[in-house]
This record gives C-alpha cells, sequence and structure tokens, in this order.
C-alpha cells in the first residue's frame, strides 16, 4: 500500500514536471517569434526549396536580414549572406526540428525568415502553420497529386491537406489555378485572403539570366511575396538572380561530345516531370535523351513515367534503370530506341553509356536517393 502511494505520488511529480516544461517550452517559443517580424511559410507539392530561396534572395537585395530553411532534396539553411549551411540530423526529421531552428533564427534578430514546410501528414501540417510557424505571410506555391498515401487520392483531397498551413486573418500567395476557388474557399473562412501571383510578369529575357533553369511560376510567386514584404520590384528580382540553386534544381552540365546533362531528379511526378520537359525544350536544341532510375518499392510511379516518356515525351533515346517492365517498355508505338538497364548495374555501367552519346541533352528523372545521388556524384567528374 505504502508502495502504491509513492508510485502515485511520483507519477504526479512527473506529471506536474512535465507541464511547467511545456508551459516553459511554449513561453520560449514565443518570444523567438516575436524576435522574427516577417514569418514566410511555404508550402505545396512542387517548388518549395526553390521559392524559399527565390524569396530569401530577393529579400536580402531589398536590406531585409534574411534566414531561411528548406527541406529539400537535402535539408539546408541559408544564413542571412546568403551561404547555404547543411543540416545535420542526429535523428529522423520531425516537425520539431522547426522549434529548435526558429529558436535559433531568432537569437540571430533577423528581420525575416523563411521557411519551408517539411509536414505531409494533414494534421501535421495545420500543427506547423498554426502552433509552430504562426506566418505572416503563408505561401501554396500549386496542388499536383503526390504523397496520396498522407494526403489523399484526388486533387481536392491534397488541396484540402495544403490548405492546413492557410493562415487565420492573413495573406496567402499562390501560384496554383486548378484548385484556387477551393484554396479561396477556405481562407475566407479563416478571414484570409488568397493572392494569385501575376502571370506574363516576368520576360523571357529575364529568365535566361538565371543561373540555374527555373520555373517563370516560381519567379512570379516570390516576386509577389517580396513585393508584400516591401522590397520594390527591381530589387527583388536582382536579388533572385544571384540565388544559390537547390541540390535538387535543374543544372546544366556540358559533357564531352557535346552532351548536355539536366538532373530533373527532384521532379519525380509525372505532372512535374513534363512541365520541366517543356521548360527545357525551349532551351535545348539537341537530340534528348531520358535517364529514368526506378525504385523497386514505387513501381506505380515507375509504370507512370515510363508512360509519360514514351507517349508524351517522346524523346530520340530512353535509358532506363529497372527490372521487370518489359510489358511497358512493349508498349512503345513510336519507336523509341530503348537502352536498359537492371537494377544490379552501377553507376559506372550507366555513366559510361551516357558520355558515349554524341549531341544528345539528357535529362536524369526519377528516384535520386541512395543509388541516384551516387550517380550524379560520379557524373560530376565528366563534366567538361
Amino acid at each position: 500500500m505504502e508502495l502504491t502511494l509513492i508510485s502515485i505520488n511520483a507519477l504526479i511529480c512527473i506529471i506536474f514536471i512535465l507541464v511547467i516544461f511545456g508551459v516553459s517550452e511554449s513561453r520560449v517559443h514565443k518570444i523567438s517569434l516575436k524576435k522574427i517580424p516577417i514569418r514566410i511559410h511555404v508550402n505545396g507539392t512542387r517548388g518549395k526549396s526553390s521559392v524559399v530561396r527565390l524569396i530569401a534572395a530577393g529579400l536580402r537585395q531589398g536590406g531585409l536580414k534574411t534566414f531561411a530553411k528548406t527541406t529539400g532534396t537535402i535539408p539546408r539553411i541559408i544564413n542571412d549572406k546568403g551561404k547555404d549551411l547543411e543540416l545535420h540530423r542526429l535523428r529522423s526529421a520531425t516537425i520539431g526540428e522547426q522549434i529548435r531552428l526558429i529558436r535559433f533564427f531568432g537569437k540571430k534578430n533577423p528581420d525575416a525568415l523563411v521557411i519551408e514546410c517539411m509536414a505531409v501528414n494533414p494534421q501535421y501540417q495545420w500543427i506547423s502553420e498554426h502552433k509552430i510557424v504562426k506566418s505572416t505571410i503563408s505561401v501554396i506555391t500549386n496542388v499536383r497529386r503526390d504523397h496520396v498515401d498522407e494526403m489523399g487520392d484526388t486533387i481536392r483531397d491534397i488541396a484540402y491537406s495544403l490548405s492546413n498551413t492557410i493562415p487565420f486573418n492573413s495573406k496567402i500567395f499562390t501560384s496554383e489555378k486548378l484548385s484556387l476557388k477551393f484554396l479561396k474557399k477556405i481562407a475566407l473562412k479563416r478571414n484570409s485572403k488568397i493572392v494569385k501571383s501575376s502571370e506574363s510578369s516576368i520576360e523571357s529575357s529575364y529568365m535566361t539570366k538565371m543561373p540555374y533553369l527555373e520555373h517563370t511560376e516560381n519567379v512570379e510567386l516570390a516576386l509577389s511575396v517580396c513585393m508584400e514584404a516591401g522590397v520594390k520590384r527591381e530589387k527583388a528580382l536582382a536579388g533572385m538572380l544571384k540565388t544559390i540553386p537547390d541540390p535538387g534544381a535543374l543544372l546544366i552540365w556540358n559533357l564531352k561530345n557535346k552532351n548536355k546533362f539536366i538532373s530533373a531528379f527532384a521532379a519525380n511526378d509525372p505532372d512535374s516531370t513534363f512541365r520541366v520537359w517543356k521548360l527545357i525544350k525551349l532551351k535545348e536544341k539537341n537530340k534528348t535523351c531520358f535517364f529514368l532510375n526506378s525504385r523497386n518499392d514505387r513501381r506505380y510511379r515507375t509504370i507512370q513515367l515510363i508512360d509519360l516518356v514514351l507517349n508524351k515525351i517522346k524523346p530520340d533515346l530512353f535509358i532506363i534503370r529497372a527490372d521487370n517492365v518489359d510489358l511497358e517498355l512493349s508498349k512503345n508505338n513510336n519507336k523509341i530506341k530503348i537502352k536498359k538497364f537492371p537494377m544490379k548495374s552501377n553507376q559506372n555501367d550507366v555513366i559510361n553509356y551516357i558520355v558515349e552519346l554524341n549531341q544528345f541533352t539528357i535529362v536524369g528523372i526519377g528516384n535520386i536517393v541512395g543509388w541516384g545521388d551516387e550517380f550524379i556524384n560520379q557524373l560530376k567528374e565528366f563534366k567538361s
């Protein structure tokens, strides 16, 4: 009996300590938020990391002391000088990481923080905005069909999930078209206003000055946000030209034999991949080759991308690293030349084939994690 009473008392003490600790942590977080007057929270299906970097570069050019954090291909902190700092994690990523980083940024006395939403689960997206970031400006880049396991199978489901980061009594900027009406309804319920970024406000001559291949809609969206934060258009645009691209950005590498390689692995769904292709097609006049690096545990995505390449993109050459796709490849009605490598192939097998091509623009798509990342690192050695 005495032991039971001691156990109960100990439990009460532990609960009391945890409550006090939670209240204290909450107070510290609120103080950290107050030290960051402009907080820009970027959510969406595609382009989040790019938009974060563009906004941060524009704000810095406008004289605002700006920090940024991305969770794209490789998580990064971008300091107030625009320098990339790799984020080393001791454990798997959780949204609690944002709390610790906001405390870190708050100690730097910034004018602005641009932070990418790292949550996929709808409930966690809500917590990220309404409990952690509490944005002064919110961004939803676009709504695409991806992460269907967590966010739902339809575009409407995904739009509803992403709308969890729409704040109350604020403004939200987006480049989304198809789901715009739905997002506006959610915003109206929260007494907020959705602002669609201007189309065709950026001239093609400006886009050719970008140090990497970038979607015009991302620049238009970032520009709208920078101007909302008080930066003049000319200043913001000048700053964006200094943007350091995300590791998953569309960089063009010159290889031998007048070949070029473009890493489009970050666009790993069919819709985004096709949009990347339209962007590349405007700039590149070489023969085209697509290299698809597949994943055994994402067979549905592999089949989608094979169909996209063979029936919509129709390159001169299709290289694929995959197993058990003969049936899908047999549906090659456009008689595209295909080179298949089994999953056991190493990076050199594919690289040796690629570098011996002549006057091709090779576009890498599919999975970059693990094998793909090492493929990119080894291919760098062949840049001319």
